[in-house]
């Protein structure tokens, strides 16, 4: 057997995808950075169902927004990197914490977290999630975003208005105290939602992970110290 001339800390050959009839120009492209996106390969490595687990692991390790024992809501969760990173971190394999997973899409089963596939804009679905949970959330993210046109002013009002919904939501489940992390991406249209995130906790900062890719615009809201009821914003802080 011969050896191979890369040792193992060389720079991974790029790979190109060989074009094909049956793939469109932009699900070439979309391949092409997936199959070398390291974010992908080391996701795979370490056993996380998306590059997105890493998204709220540095979050997380930013701002501490993950504790043991913790109640919590993901919201538009397949695959499950989310819930897979937040089962770790509150200890859900010791017994500790509850998660409860939604999606209208089917997802594989994630140790210890309880998955509905449900609409969470269904009138009945607050009163759902707190009987599965047992009592009031600590938590509620979201890394949901809406379905694109691929016209930009029209796509970020999409998102936006899903965020809203996915906050309403999460007022009506969360406990005081509690937080809520989104996803956003940039466009100026965000004053109204901002305004009410910031009335209802105590700390509103915008962050983008190193693992969203440089040309994506998505921005995560994480919200902190929710009050339970309206009230004024004592402070909020941006990190990029």
């Amino acid at each position: 057997m011969t050896s191979s001339p890369r040792g193992p800390d060389a720079r991974p050959l790029k790979v190109r995808v060989k074009n094909a009839r049956s793939r469109t120009s932009s699900s070439q492209k979309w391949l092409q950075r997936q199959l070398n996106d390291p974010y992908v390969a080391r996701a795979r490595r370490e056993g996380w169902r998306s590059r997105a687990a890493f998204k709220l692991i540095e979050m997380d390790e930013k701002l501490h927004i993950l504790r043991r024992g913790m109640r919590i809501v993901d919201l538009g969760a397949a695959p499950g990197g989310w819930s897979q990173v937040a089962a770790k971190k509150i200890g859900v394999e010791e017994g500790q914490g509850k998660i409860v997973a939604i999606d209208l899409l089917e997802m594989d089963a994630v140790h210890g977290v309880t998955f509905a596939q449900m609409d969470f804009l269904a009138p009945k679905a607050p009163e759902q999630l707190l009987a599965m949970l047992n009592g009031q959330a600590d938590l509620v993210m979201s890394d949901m975003a809406a379905n694109t046109t691929g016209h930009k002013k029209t796509d970020h009002l999409k998102i936006i208005a899903l965020v809203e919904l996915a906050a309403d939501f999460a007022r009506q489940v969360l406990a005081p105290g509690g937080g809520f992390i989104a996803k956003v991406f940039q466009g100026g249209t965000e004053g109204t939602l901002l305004a009410d995130l910031k009335r209802d906790y105590t700390t509103v900062r915008h962050l983008k992970p190193a693992a969203s890719r440089a040309d994506s615009a998505e921005l995560y809201l994480v919200a902190t110290g929710f009050r339970g009821q309206a009230g004024p914003a004592e402070h909020s802080d941006d990190e990029a």
